[in-house]
């Protein structure tokens, strides 16, 4: 079976998200995050949601954002794009650890057909010890990502193997704010520690 997303499937997922959020450079009146920001964004994303942990816990958003927090959505048997991304996100972390300044990763799966609070838990744990892997209903999981308004779609089964096509932002979240910033997945991790490092200076 081939396991490679394709780059048309990424396409996809960013048109999905790019064509709900408004991005605009024009006016950042009032916006303390301003000179942090690529470009100003202005919409509605990230909100509730209550999801099971690594040891089977309903946890909901409130008890897990209580640090600045970069989300990532992805599932665990992706070949290659999860993976690659949520080391970067880890990478970006442990830069702004060294540099004193905390955000934990989370992992939020959008396939829990397969991804269990155990299997979640185990790759959490493998991409960073401080990384909080989430999974759920299936209900759960459409409502978490309908907040952040991510897309995913799995494909036709076939020898009970599939890939699930998905949109690839991160999400950074602060306790006080809430949402203030996306990444894309081409950025290094360089530039995403020094961008979240302003975010977090400006918040205090």
């Amino acid at each position: 079976m081939n396991r490679t997303i394709t780059l048309s499937a990424v396409g996809v997922a960013a048109a999905f998200l790019l064509g709900t959020i408004w991005i605009t450079s024009q006016n950042t009146g009032g916006d303390k995050f301003a000179q942090c920001r690529d470009s100003a964004v202005a919409g509605d994303l990230g909100g509730p949601f209550e999801l099971v942990n690594a040891e089977g816990k309903t946890v909901t958003d409130a008890e897990v954002l209580t640090e600045p927090s970069l989300i990532y959505f992805g599932y665990t048997f992706c070949p290659d794009v999860c993976p690659m991304d949520v080391d970067r996100n880890a990478s970006a972390i442990e830069i702004l650890e060294e540099r004193g300044k905390v955000v934990t990763p989370v992992f939020i799966t959008i396939d829990p057909a397969r991804d269990t609070p155990q299997v979640v838990g185990e790759f959490a744990e493998v991409m960073h010890p401080r990384m909080v892997g989430l999974t759920g209903t299936s209900e759960q999981i459409k409502a978490a990502s309908q907040a952040y308004k991510t897309y995913y779609k799995a494909h036709p089964a076939v020898d009970d193997e599939y890939l699930v096509d998905h949109s690839t932002f991160s999400y950074l979240v602060l306790p006080e704010e809430g949402f203030v910033q996306y990444f894309r997945r081409e950025t290094p991790p360089e530039a995403m520690a020094e961008q979240i490092g302003c975010f977090l200076d400006k918040s205090t």
